[in-house]
């Protein structure tokens, strides 16, 4: 079951990798980590607050 399109999943990839790189380069903060959680939800296509919150950008789901 997915409620993410694909719009939503490439940025929240995006956004995510960018955040784990701030681990590495830059910064060097710890912080950078919470990037996994776009980048896992991105990479499933399933986003367990859209589904708290009603949302569903999946466009295959609306039916």
């Amino acid at each position: 079951m997915r409620n993410e399109g694909t719009v939503d999943r490439v940025i929240r990839v995006i956004i995510g990798a960018l955040l784990i790189a701030l681990v590495f380069v830059g910064p060097q903060t710890a912080w950078g980590w919470i990037g996994l959680i776009p980048l896992i939800t991105g990479l499933v296509g399933f986003c367990p607050l859209y589904k708290l919150l009603g949302i569903n950008t999946c466009p295959l789901n609306k039916r």
